[in-house]
């Protein structure tokens, strides 16, 4: 009797420790085995001491069995601060994939309001998905040897393309094996100035200010070297010097001519400004930068955008509109730019302005404007704090934000300048990658004869990534 008993016991506790080596322990799985359990301890073929022991045997071999498959495995798959990742355990590869949506109401109108007929077509109230995206980046070989590419998945009319489009806007290669000195080479928003080099996803608006279409050099083809000069010392920096295309996004250039940059940014408390607006982080102690830029560029471009290579919308110093690009000839454009910029974080406020100017020299006969020199300035402050900070009971995710900024399109002339007011508030659901931003935009743009012109307009925007 009593070896029947102990085979039953055996042939019990096979078949359960084998069909949970085979489909994991679930609800049901330890349902079955506390009753088999009770019914062996209360038939007085086991002890509850020696159920315990089987227990703890089990579950060190199931660990053993887990630890030897986890390092046999050769990929880790994760979720991390840039979205989804695969990675090899010997640290030479990884993959981060994430997505990212952005939606806009707007009323009246979608964009900027630059030129005169801006305030007099049609009022619309419209919803848009201004941003869809697919960002993969990651490292290969080495973890120095860094890669990014970026696909617009629904680009806009305003955005730089023709609505639905899919479009490649960013893609990069990144040598980064020394702090000092790194290489880059591909197409992205040259780093000239931190308005248009902050992610759209990472603003403090719900879009960038007026300043922004009149002086970015946007995105480029080419190579950059920059680095990262004494770290945690009075004398931090960045550093930024890159030959470009000139000719803007996905354009090849068009002549002999290169587009040539630089940039200096010294973090003069010692502590490194990341490109981001808003205090989100909340830097317990001040952490700032000022920065200088410039560029110089010939070819038939007199701004860029998103879409590439175009031409200002203003008149130039003869009285007369800038070229269009299809129309312009090799060389016809000298652009020569600078930019000052200033930004602070520090216990939940955050500050930012830049000073910009451009010249832009047409050599063209065929407008009769040989030789016309054309002046450009424009600047943006913009300010945001979380009022929790000063007044507890306000929730914390509240940020509330106010720019002031204008655009003289022709420094020789008088009554054309552009203004823009804009408040903002921001609920941060999950810093900038889930947050809902509204904002009110008050514009005004000078008239040489009558009264100045004036619009407003309101937007709200929903920003997530994942």
């Amino acid at each position: 009797m009593k070896v029947i008993r102990l085979v039953f016991t055996v042939v019990c506790l096979g078949v359960l420790l084998q069909s949970h080596a085979l489909a994991g322990e679930g609800d049901g799985d330890r349902l079955y085995r506390d009753t088999l359990s009770d019914l062996l301890e209360e038939k007085g073929i086991i002890s509850k001491e020696d159920w315990v022991r089987i227990e703890a045997g089990r579950e060190k071999r199931d660990q053993e069995l887990h630890d030897r498959m986890d390092q046999e495995f050769p990929v880790a798959i994760g979720y991390g601060r840039k979205g989804f990742e695969i990675k090899s355990k010997d640290g030479k590869f990884a993959t981060q994939l994430q997505w990212r949506f952005q939606g806009r109401w707007s009323y009246p109108d979608r964009a900027d309001e630059e030129g005169a007929a801006d305030y007099s077509n049609q009022s619309e109230s419209t919803f848009e998905l201004r941003r869809v995206r697919m960002k993969i980046g990651g490292h290969g070989y080495q973890p120095w040897i860094k890669y990014y590419f970026e696909v617009d998945l629904q680009s806009t009319s305003d955005s730089g393309g023709s609505p639905g489009d899919t479009r490649l806007i960013d893609w990069r290669i990144m040598l980064e094996r020394f702090k000092w000195a790194s290489l880059q080479v591909g197409q992205w928003k040259v780093d000239y100035n931190r308005e248009r080099r902050d992610s759209s996803g990472n603003q403090q608006f719900v879009e960038r200010s007026i300043v922004n279409s009149t002086f970015t050099i946007d995105r480029q083809m080419g190579a950059m070297l920059y680095g990262h000069l004494a770290p945690g010392t009075f004398f931090d920096s960045r550093y930024y010097g890159g030959v470009f295309t000139g000719s803007g996004r996905g354009e090849a250039n068009d002549d002999d001519n290169m587009m040539w940059f630089g940039r200096f940014q010294w973090n003069f408390l010692g502590r490194d400004l990341k490109w981001s607006q808003s205090d989100v982080e909340y830097h317990e102690q001040p952490t700032a930068s000022v920065a200088f830029a410039s560029y110089t560029n010939i070819g038939k471009c007199t701004r860029w955008s998103s879409s590439g290579c175009g031409r200002l919308g203003s008149m130039n110093s003869a009285g007369l509109a800038y070229t269009n690009d299809s129309s312009a000839t090799n060389g016809q454009f000298r652009v020569d730019g600078m930019m000052e910029e200033f930004a602070l974080k520090w216990q939940g406020l955050s500050l930012q302005h830049e000073y910009h100017w451009k010249q832009v020299k047409d050599s063209s006969f065929s407008e009769g404007a040989l030789g016309s020199k054309t002046n450009l300035m424009g600047s943006y402050s913009q300010i945001g704090y979380f009022p929790h900070y000063l007044i507890p009971a306000i929730p914390q995710p509240l940020e509330v934000a106010f720019r002031y900024a204008f655009v003289d399109p022709n420094v020789s002339a008088h009554n054309d300048t552009l203004q823009e007011f804009t408040a903002a508030i921001n609920w941060f659901f999950a810093g900038h990658k889930n947050k809902l931003t509204l904002d009110g935009s008050w514009f005004a743009l000078a008239q040489p004869v009558g009264k100045d012109l004036q619009e407003q307009r309101i937007r709200l925007q929903w920003d997530v990534s994942f």
